[in-house]
């Protein structure tokens, strides 16, 4: 039998039992005790269930490259998790056809990254690419243009047509696109700052950028 995967909370369980993946045996409270569901999945945030289901099934990056105006987004090195997780709840509610990321340096769809999208991993096409760079040319040749996230762009979102067959790229937390993944990029917009801080977390900035892009839709 191939390897199983611990995951844990009440929508990650719910959204599983409902999601591609087989659940094989899930645990609740009070049938288990608080501190045994916590061993079984390493966490205290384990809200009273914890399951074994499926290795997370990765999608094929080129197949959502087939889609007729997909959306899509594209991380490049999102190393926390929780970021990860947060950026997959929102594609996924914004309908998004799926989320591509480098297999190094990129955090995995693990435990956390379920809690974190609230079980939305379960439903949303999610796919690793040896190059990211290299897939972006793929996707460029099959009719899509890329967008990067820039804080230091020139334009916004809105000035942009995102209505049409699109990836979003966003950087990694700190760091930002890397300079050879921004020139695979068509070009670069950033949301407009009127506060003091210098940036939003990749997970809100993702949001922001999806929903610009639904509306233009």
């Amino acid at each position: 039998m191939a390897a199983s995967q611990i995951i844990y909370g009440r929508r990650p369980v719910e959204e599983a039992e409902r999601g591609r993946r087989a659940v094989r045996r899930v645990w609740r409270a009070p049938d288990v005790s608080s501190e045994e569901l916590e061993r079984l999945c390493g966490s205290p945030d384990h809200q009273g269930v914890v399951a074994e289901v499926d290795p997370y099934p990765y999608a094929d990056p080129g197949a959502l490259l087939g889609r007729p105006d997909a959306l899509i987004l594209a991380l490049d090195q999102v190393q926390d998790p929780r970021n990860l997780g947060a950026v997959c709840r929102s594609a996924e509610f914004a309908g998004a056809a799926g989320i591509v990321f480098p297999e190094r340096r990129s955090a995995e769809v693990t435990a956390v990254v379920c809690k974190a999208s609230a079980g939305a991993v379960e439903h949303l096409e999610v796919a690793h690419v040896r190059n990211l760079a290299d897939w972006l040319g793929q996707a460029k040749d099959r009719g899509f243009w890329i967008w990067g996230a820039d804080a230091e762009a020139g334009q916004a979102p809105w000035d942009v047509d995102l209505s049409g067959p699109t990836v979003l790229v966003l950087g990694g937390e700190g760091k930002g696109i890397r300079p050879r993944v921004a020139s695979a990029c068509d070009g670069l917009v950033a949301l407009p700052r009127r506060g003091e801080v210098d940036s939003l977390n990749v997970s809100a900035a993702a949001t922001a950028l999806l929903f610009e892009a639904l509306r233009q839709r």
